[in-house]
């Protein structure tokens, strides 16, 4: 399909800069494609009462690292100030990452990130520069490993927000909670599954008195989620793999589901992407681990997912595309124009939508 088909114009005032205090407070669009009215003005903490006793809520538990570095190359007398943001591990000490201004960098330079006051006994962070490739993409060996590595990168990193959140403002220590979901516990994102970010253990506890379960998967979100297809058919893009688990136990606790009538509700692309990825023909979900590159457009059959609750997505995204596919291109354009219109916030803290599919599953 042709990429200009999932172009939108976004006023700039709608972009949000902080998240909705309580987090359960955002707005919720209800996108209904076979029922009037078409949408739904709602709020978050209504999502007990727009859900079955019996649904079943699936949560993204990656959590995301201070993936952004800032340092100093070091080249004989020679210095350069260097951005890093880390976005794949390939090893005790190696990570891959995006460089900034990566033509700076060659093969055997090194980088310092941060000095001895914010690294404690650790002293400065630094890093041997291995290999550079296409798009500012470095291969950094750092001088520690394992633990002591995750704890410098703790210490000195910032976190990964978003470029259109990134170009407005500085990141701070309010950041470090905000862009973290409740449900965060296996590290490895270096972007926020932002659907999640709207719960709160209030709504939580409203779920559960509703008889709606929550079960977790481990999906590590990478940079290439913020990434416009920048190829003028959806056939000549190519996906970022991104690694992620679904574990026998929510396999089979989410077939079981099914079969007794509930649904199963995505909460976020990230959550639908991998339990779409763990299903076979007949919808039936088996244990999955490893890397999925799935690349969902108009015309995708959707075998695991009932219903779908995201934030707004940008113009040309994947993401977008994603939507389109679920509920209907044309349905998700009126959507948007209706969320404009209307004052949602969008894209990482802002609002979202709960979405049903264009036909029933």
């Amino acid at each position: 399909m042709r990429t200009d088909l999932f172009d939108y114009e976004l006023p700039p005032d709608r972009i949000a800069l902080r998240p909705a205090v309580p987090r359960d407070a955002a707005r919720l669009l209800v996108v209904r494609p076979d029922a009037a009215p078409e949408f739904e003005d709602r709020t978050i903490d209504d999502l007990p009462a727009l859900l079955r006793a019996g649904d079943a809520l699936v949560v993204n538990d990656s959590k995301v690292i201070p993936a952004r570095l800032v340092g100093e190359r070091v080249r004989g007398e020679a210095r350069a100030k260097i951005e890093t943001t880390l976005i794949r591990r390939e090893g005790a000490e190696r990570w891959r990452a995006l460089a900034k201004p990566a033509k700076r960098l060659l093969p055997g330079d090194r980088i310092r990130f941060g000095h001895e006051s914010r690294v404690c006994l650790l002293g400065a962070l630094d890093a041997t520069v291995e290999a550079t490739g296409e798009g500012g993409e470095v291969l950094l060996r750092f001088d520690f490993h394992g633990p002591v590595l995750a704890e410098a990168i703790e210490a000195l990193g910032h976190m990964p927000l978003p470029p259109y959140i990134a170009a407005r403002r500085a990141d701070d220590e309010q950041d470090r909670s905000d862009y973290q979901t409740l449900f965060a516990r296996q590290e490895g994102s270096v972007a926020a599954p932002t659907a999640g970010l709207h719960f709160t253990n209030e709504l939580l506890a409203a779920l559960d008195a509703r008889n709606i379960s929550l079960h977790r998967l481990t999906l590590h979100v990478g940079t290439g989620t913020f990434l416009p297809v920048k190829a003028a058919d959806t056939g000549g893009h190519r996906m970022h793999a991104e690694w992620g688990e679904v574990s026998a136990a929510t396999a089979r606790a989410l077939n079981e589901t099914r079969a007794r009538g509930g649904r199963i509700v995505a909460v976020g692309s990230t959550a639908l992407r991998l339990l779409e990825s763990a299903a076979g023909d007949d919808g039936k979900l088996a244990a999955f681990s490893g890397e999925t590159a799935l690349f969902v457009v108009p015309g995708y059959r959707f075998r695991a997912v009932d219903l779908l609750l995201t934030n707004f997505h940008l113009p040309r995204s994947t993401l977008f595309m994603l939507v389109a596919a679920f509920s209907g291109l044309e349905r998700m354009r009126r959507a948007y124009a209706h969320a404009i219109g209307a004052g949602y916030r969008f894209y990482s803290y802002g609002d979202a939508c709960l979405l049903y599919p264009e036909k029933a599953q």
